[in-house]
């Protein structure tokens, strides 16, 4: 079975949109990640982590439509480039997949999810879309948290946990850290 990791930036109260900012951001507070905090490297050395555990990334419809035009040719992320994609959309036509991007699949549904999931390989990482991981939340598919919480409160915006009415899920702390600029890194996996 493989793992599916949801790995993101999130204030202190919960808010995962608009952490880096840009035209097609519609947060008040967006670029949040890139303001008023002190540079530390080491506060970025989760995501260097993640690099060596990635087999796949996987988007919502809305995230993939905001890394397409600028992933593929941006050097922060030559490494994410050639592995397989999988987009989860049910709007999306298949012709929707971006050239020289390695290969993208769509997924129409939470059982296509679920297949994927149970069949082999490694970890696949879950980049923004909150939409997607409160559905994935919800349904009890989310095997581990790759969190780096900042010190801000924006009082809105969306989060990755939803607030329907369900079962008590409980996590297992695998990693924390807390860094000089007031960043929290928790690594926790979904205990089942």
């Amino acid at each position: 079975m493989r793992k599916l990791v949801y790995t993101g930036f999130m204030s202190l109260d919960g808010v995962v949109d608009s952490p880096g900012g840009g035209a097609a951001e519609e947060h008040r507070s967006a670029g949040w990640v890139f303001e008023d905090l002190e540079f530390v490297p080491e506060a970025w050395d989760l995501k260097s982590e993640e690099l060596e555990d990635t087999s796949a990334l996987m988007f919502g419809r809305r995230t993939y439509e905001l890394f397409a035009p600028i992933w593929p040719a941006s050097q922060d992320h030559a490494s994410y480039k050639e592995l397989p994609k999988y987009v989860v959309s049910t709007t999306l036509p298949d012709d929707a997949a971006v050239e020289d991007w390695g290969p993208i699949t769509f997924l129409r549904s939470i059982d296509d999810i679920k297949a994927l999931r149970e069949g082999e390989g490694g970890s696949i990482y879950i980049h923004g879309s909150a939409e997607l991981a409160q559905r994935l939340s919800d349904a009890d598919l989310i095997d581990q948290y790759n969190l780096l919480v900042f010190p801000v409160l924006l009082g809105a915006g969306t989060s990755i946990f939803g607030r329907a009415d369900r079962a008590k899920q409980m996590l297992s702390l695998r990693e924390s850290e807390t860094y000089s600029n007031g960043i929290m890194k928790l690594v926790y996996d979904v205990k089942r």
